[in-house]
C-alpha cells in the first residue's frame, strides 16, 4: 500500500513558435543521445564488455566535443543525461527479464519527449519556464495541482497528432488509503459487455474504434493515395489519421478512469482474471475487438489505483475454467464454444448467463486464495477445482 503517492499530472499547453523548434531540436537530441549509447553499450557487449550509466555520461562529454555533434551543446544538458538514465532503466528491465532489449528510436514512430528535473526549470506561481527559454509555457490548467505541491520532474511530450503536453510529477497528500469495506467482487471481461461484475451488472462495451472507424477508414484511404516521402500533403493527412487515433485514445482512456475508480472506492477485494492480452490478441479475428475493449489498460489502471487506496486486488489464473463452472454445483461442462452466451447445467439444471456465471466462479476462487491459499494452476480433471493466484499489486509510481 502506498503512503506516499508521488503522480504525474498532465496539462495540454500551447508553445511559442520558438518553443517549438526548441522543444523539437531537444526531442531530436535526446533521440540521438538514447540511440548512440545504445549503440554503444550494444557493441561493447559484442566484446564481452560492459558499458554502465557513468561510463555512458563520459561518452555524452566525448561527444559534445566533437565536431559531428556539436550541436548537441545548443540543448540543455538535463534530458540527454535522463535519457542516458532511461536507458539504464531499460537494460535493468531487460537484465531482470521485465522487458524486451532495448531498441532504437525511430524519427517518426518513437515518442516524442524529454524529461527535465529540478535544476533544468524553474516553477514559481503556477509558471512554468524550461531551460534555455526565456518566457514561461502558455498551460492549460484544467485541473488544479495539490496545495502547495512542487513538481520534483517535469516531463514535455508531443503526440503524433501535433499536440502538446507537460505533465508534472509531484507529491499528492489527497490520495490516502479509503476505509475499509467487507465488499468483494468479481469482474469478467468480455466484448459484448465491457464488463459483467459478480453481482450481476453489465458494463456496456463503448467500442470506440468501431463508433469512429468510418471515419478513420477514410482518412487513411486519403494518405494512401499521396505518394511516398514527407510532402507536405502527406504530413496533413497522417497527421488527420492521428487525430482520428488520439480522439479514440482519449475517449477510452476517459471511461476505463471512471470505472476503475469507481470499482476501487465501491469495494475492498477486487478479482479478475489473469489474461495473457499479449497472446489473445494474435487471434485476427478478434485481435481488433480486444485491442479496442483495453483490458490490459483496465488491469493496470485497477492496479495503480488498488495500491494507492489500500485495495486487494487478486488474479485468478488464465486456465481457471471459470465460464464451463456451474457457479451452483461445482460441475464442470465439457465444452463451451465462444458463441454460447447461456447454457444450463446438466446436473442441476440451473440456467447461467455465461459472463455473470464466471464472475462468481472468479469471485469464489479469489476469496479461496485471500482467505486460506490456493494453488497456482488449475485442477482441470476434477469437476470442482477452483484454483487462483494472489496478485502482488505492485509498488508504482504511475
Amino acid at each position: 500500500m502506498a503512503t506516499h503517492v508521488k503522480r504525474p499530472f498532465k496539462y495540454r499547453f500551447y508553445p511559442t513558435d520558438a518553443q517549438a523548434a526548441e522543444l523539437s531540436r531537444t526531442f531530436g537530441c535526446v533521440r540521438k543521445v538514447y540511440n548512440l549509447a545504445l549503440a554503444a553499450r550494444t557493441e561493447a557487449w559484442a566484446r564481452q564488455e560492459r558499458v554502465n550509466y557513468n561510463q555512458t555520461s563520459a561518452l555524452l562529454t566525448a561527444w559534445k566535443k566533437t565536431g559531428e555533434l556539436a550541436y548537441l551543446n545548443e540543448v540543455s544538458s538535463v534530458p540527454l543525461q535522463q535519457a542516458l538514465r532511461h536507458l539504464q532503466t531499460a537494460f535493468a528491465n531487460y537484465s531482470s527479464k521485465r522487458a524486451r532489449y532495448p531498441r532504437f528510436k525511430a524519427k517518426k514512430k518513437s515518442r516524442a519527449s524529454a524529461e527535465y528535473t529540478s535544476s533544468a526549470f524553474r516553477f514559481r506561481d503556477g509558471r512554468l519556464t524550461l531551460a534555455k527559454m526565456a518566457d514561461p509555457l502558455d498551460i492549460v490548467w484544467s485541473r488544479p495541482l495539490p496545495e502547495g505541491a512542487s513538481p520534483t520532474t517535469v516531463t514535455v511530450s508531443r503526440d503524433s497528432a501535433g499536440r502538446w503536453f507537460v505533465s508534472l510529477l509531484c507529491e499528492d497528500p489527497s490520495v490516502k488509503p479509503l476505509a475499509a469495506t467487507g465488499t468483494a467482487v468479481g469482474i469478467d471481461v468480455g466484448l459484448d459487455h465491457l464488463l459483467t461484475l459478480s453481482t450481476g451488472d453489465k458494463i456496456a462495451n463503448p467500442r470506440h474504434e468501431r463508433r469512429d472507424r468510418e471515419r478513420l477508414a477514410r482518412a487513411q484511404r486519403e494518405l494512401s493515395r499521396k505518394a511516398g516521402g514527407d510532402g507536405a500533403n502527406r504530413r496533413k493527412d497522417r497527421q488527420k489519421v492521428a487525430k482520428i487515433h488520439a480522439r479514440i485514445a482519449d475517449r477510452r482512456r476517459d471511461v476505463l478512469h471512471k470505472l476503475t475508480t469507481r470499482l476501487v472506492r465501491e469495494n475492498q477485494t477486487l478479482v479478475i482474471e489473469d489474461l495473457s492480452v499479449r497472446n489473445m490478441v494474435k487471434n485476427r479475428s478478434l485481435a481488433r475487438a480486444i485491442s479496442d475493449a483495453a483490458w490490459a489498460e483496465f488491469r493496470s489502471m485497477l492496479e495503480y489505483k488498488a495500491d494507492w487506496y489500500g485495495r486487494e486486488v487478486i488474479a485468478v489464473d488464465r486456465f481457471f475454467p471459470s465460464s464451463k463452472l456451474c457457479s451452483h454445483c461445482g460441475s464442470l461442462a465439457q465444452a463451451m464454444p465462444l458463441n454460447v452466451r447461456t447454457w444450463t447445467c446438466d446436473s442441476c439444471g440451473t440456467t447461467h448467463d455465461r459472463d455473470g456465471n464466471a464472475a462468481k466462479n472468479l469471485l469464489a476462487a479469489g476469496l479461496a486464495v485471500s482467505v486460506c491459499g490456493a494453488g497456482v494452476r488449475p485442477q482441470r480433471r476434477t469437476p470442482d477445482g477452483r484454483s487462483a493466484m494472489k496478485q502482488k499489486t505492485p509498488r508504482r509510481e504511475p
